[in-house]
Order: C-alpha cells, then sequence, then structure tokens
C-alpha cells in the first residue's frame, strides 16, 4: 500500500524523480571536475615550464646550473620552485591526470586534444628536463659523423676533448650506444648542429612523435569500437609522457608511434606495412619488437594461415633490408648491440624492483631477484603467445600485459618507459589495464619523486 503525497503522488514516484535529478547532479559534478583537471594539468605544467631553468631538480645534472644559452624562452622567467615546489607541482599534476582520464569521457574531443596539443607546446619550450640522454643521443651522432668513429664499439670517453663531453651523464661516458641503427643514422643528420639547437631538435622529434601518437590512438581506438577520448586522454594528458618524454627529447616516444603506426595498419588488415613498421620501430629500440610476436600469433579464424603468412614475409622484408642497410652504415658494429644492452640491464638502479631490492637487501639478493624476475617475464610471455595462438587473448591486451611486466622485471626503469604499456593500454579490450596503466603512472612517478628528495630514502 503506497502512501499519497499532497498532490497524489506516491512516495515511490517521488523517488523515481528524484533519481534522474541525482544522476544529473553526479554528471554535473564528474563535468566540472574534468575540467578543474584539464585546467591544473595546463597550471602545473606552465609552472614548470617556466620555473625549470631555476629549478636544479627539474634539469640534467651535468647542465646545472643551467646555462642562458641553453635556458629556452622561459628562462629569464625569474621564477624557482625548489625541490619542494617541484615535488608539489609534479603531486598535483599527477592527481589532475587520473582526473581528468577518468572524466574523459564526459569531456568534449577539442578540449582534450587542445590540451594535449598546449601541453606538449609548452614543455618544447622548455629547457631539456631530467634527463642527459638527449646529450648522448647527439654525441653518438658526432663520433661517427665528424669523427669517422663508431658508436657501437666506443662509447664517448674516445671523444673525451669534444665539447659536447662534459654534458653527457657519468652512466653513460664508457658505454656505446644502445638504439637500433635506424635511430643512430638519424643522429648522425643532426649532428652538425650546435648544442641548443640539437636539444631543441630531438625535443621536437618527441613532442611530434607525442601528437602524432595521439592521433594513432585516436583511430586506431575507432577501429576497435573504443572510446576515443578516454583512450588518448590516458596517452596524451600522460605526465611522464609530457614532461618526461618531451620534456628529455627521449627516442622511446619516436620508437612508439612508428609501432602504434603498425599497430594501425594490422588493425587495418595491411598485415605485411604493419609488420615492417614494427620492424622499423625496432630499429629505433630493439624493445618494439616483442610486440611482433604477438602479432604473427593472432589472427584466428579462417584467415589466421594468410594473416600469419603475411606478417612473416612482411617482418622478414623489413628485417632484411634494414640489417642490410645497418651493415653499410655501421659494419659489424650492430653487433655487439645486444651484448651492450644487457650490460646496461645488469648494472640496473633502485628505481627498478631487481634494483630496489638489491640495494635494500645486497647486491646477491638482488642478482638472483633479477634472474627470477626475468624467469617470470619469460614464462609471461610464452604463456601469453599461448593463449594469443588459441584466440584466447587480443593480441594487442597481450602486448599490453607484456609491456606492464617488462616494466615490473627489468632491471632499469625509467618513467618514459612508461610510454611502452600506455598506448597498448589505452587499445586494450580488457579494462583492467586501462587501470593498471594509471596505477603504473603513479607508482613510477612516486619513486622519481623520492629520489628528489634532498636525503632519499633509498641510495
Amino acid at each position: 500500500m503506497s502512501v499519497s503525497g499532497p498532490l497524489g503522488a506516491t512516495d515511490s514516484g517521488a523517488v523515481q524523480i528524484r533519481a534522474p535529478r541525482t544522476r544529473a547532479r553526479a554528471r554535473a559534478l564528474g563535468d566540472r571536475a574534468g575540467l578543474i583537471a584539464i585546467a591544473g594539468l595546463l597550471v602545473t605544467t606552465t609552472l614548470i615550464a617556466l620555473g625549470a631553468a631555476r629549478t636544479n631538480v627539474l634539469v640534467p645534472q651535468s647542465v646545472r646550473p643551467l646555462p642562458t644559452w641553453l635556458a629556452g624562452p622561459f628562462g629569464n622567467s625569474g621564477l624557482s620552485l625548489g625541490w619542494g615546489g617541484a615535488i608539489a607541482v609534479l603531486t598535483v599534476m599527477f592527481v589532475a591526470y587520473v582526473v581528468a582520464a577518468n572524466a574523459a569521457d564526459r569531456l568534449s574531443a577539442r578540449t582534450v586534444l587542445m590540451t594535449i596539443a598546449a601541453m606538449n607546446a609548452l614543455i618544447l619550450l622548455a629547457p631539456p628536463l631530467l634527463s642527459t640522454d638527449v646529450f648522448s643521443y647527439q654525441f653518438y651522432g658526432r663520433m661517427a659523423e665528424l669523427y669517422g668513429a663508431n658508436p657501437y664499439l666506443a662509447g664517448p670517453h674516445a671523444l673525451a676533448l669534444d665539447p659536447l663531453y662534459p654534458f653527457i651523464g657519468s652512466k653513460w661516458i664508457n658505454t656505446p650506444t644502445v638504439y637500433g641503427p635506424l635511430f643512430t643514422a638519424l643522429s648522425y643528420v643532426l649532428a652538425p648542429l650546435s648544442i641548443a639547437r640539437s636539444v631543441l631538435a630531438y625535443k621536437a622529434i618527441a613532442a611530434v612523435s607525442s601528437l602524432a601518437l595521439v592521433a594513432l590512438v585516436w583511430h586506431s581506438a575507432r577501429r576497435r569500437g573504443l572510446n576515443q577520448v578516454r583512450a588518448v586522454a590516458l596517452v596524451g594528458l600522460n605526465p611522464l609522457i609530457v614532461i618526461y618524454g618531451v620534456g628529455g627529447g627521449h627516442n622511446d616516444l619516436l620508437m612508439m608511434v612508428i609501432l602504434m603506426a603498425g599497430v594501425y595498419l594490422m588493425l587495418a588488415q595491411r598485415e605485411r606495412s604493419g609488420a615492417a613498421m614494427m620492424v622499423a620501430a625496432s630499429a629505433i629500440k630493439l624493445t618494439a619488437g616483442v610486440l611482433l610476436a604477438f602479432a604473427v600469433a593472432s589472427g584466428g579464424g579462417r584467415r589466421a594461415r594468410d594473416h600469419r603468412r603475411d606478417v612473416v614475409i612482411g617482418a622478414a622484408a623489413a628485417g632484411l633490408l634494414f640489417f642490410g642497410l645497418a651493415f653499410l652504415w655501421f659494419g659489424s658494429g650492430p653487433l655487439h648491440l645486444f651484448a651492450t644492452v644487457q650490460k646496461v640491464q645488469s648494472e640496473g638502479d633502485w628505481h627498478s624492483v631487481p634494483g630496489f631490492l638489491g640495494a635494500e637487501l645486497g647486491s646477491t639478493f638482488g642478482h638472483i631477484a633479477g634472474i627470477l624476475l626475468g624467469v617470470m617475464f619469460a614464462g609471461l610471455c610464452v604463456w601469453l603467445l599461448w593463449r594469443v595462438w588459441h584466440g584466447r587473448t587480443d593480441w594487442i591486451d597481450a602486448g599490453a600485459w607484456t609491456a606492464l611486466g617488462l616494466l615490473a622485471t627489468a632491471s632499469s626503469l625509467l618513467p618514459w618507459y612508461v610510454a611502452w604499456l600506455l598506448p597498448l593500454a589505452a587499445l586494450a579490450i580488457n579494462p583492467r589495464l586501462w587501470k593498471l596503466a594509471i596505477v603504473t603512472t603513479g607508482v613510477v612517478e612516486l619513486i622519481q619523486l623520492i629520489g628528489y628528495l634532498p636525503h632519499p630514502l633509498v641510495h
């Protein structure tokens, strides 16, 4: 028996009226939170761009204090954040990213895309941020182009009198290049530039790659039937992509844009071209080659045999092409690349899981932990390949799980490595991967912020 109100409406009717109003109010609050988060991302990005030149913790250690000719157009802003301010700004930026990414499906595409473009533009004009890698890129190019040395056989210490040498990070002065022949050839082209112009060139490549990556994720998400705004927000608004990836001019973004071009071509059923692009991405950094195995294993149904044949043909043709070009450019030098990468990974640092365990419990335990984690990662790859081959797991999802496993087990974990995961997670069918990508971003950024403390918890 229902109880009537003064106008004859029942209590159940009142509840039915209030429920849509409650949902509408919740949507309005969500929309408002998303817009506030977008504003927060723009404000924090601006603060970092304006304050980086006078904030030592934000610039590579080898250029502290930052010379005026390397400070960029924001160098005279006079803003200094200090280590505490930098940590606070980066923390607020991450919180804003989480809110904006979760509210992306209620934001307009124009709002999200314009914000991504503005963040990339601001960081492009900032000085080099948080890494010396951009100087190593140029030095490897100078070794070959100006001195005739093979960057796969010797590190920068062989040419210590070069004016760029003081800018190289201490970890890399004795290390030959760990990059693929296609990227090393590109560094030849940029070698004659001045140091400042070279930094701007590599940062511009990273910024353009970041925006192109967003475009590829957008179109790939449409082919996958996913929310496009939500997908690009996960990638393009990410602080580790913009601040660390673009700010440091890292080639991981170039690698990922070529790799995701291959993914898009695969989704468009252009398997040979897609596989060739994946091999090209591997010629930037070897990491990209992992996804190719899942592309070969995919393709269930009647087209499985044709699909796998075309992927193998495209990959083999591109592999032969790049191998031949690498031999012409560098002789047998690239054959040393795998050993160099293995040596660098074996050194590790406390930012990674095995490195942290080694720092806390001793190098022997850390080494054992690293071996066990490596075995676990290999087992994960084999299991995922089996599932993809038998049509039980989507191949892009498997690639995202593999990237996540690689981040968790790698002996050296750097913040811009999250770029390996984000585009694949954005296109994943399994919604847990989208959430895990945000959690991974938070964990990696927290580790970095601990390192910015005057007396970090781990040395």
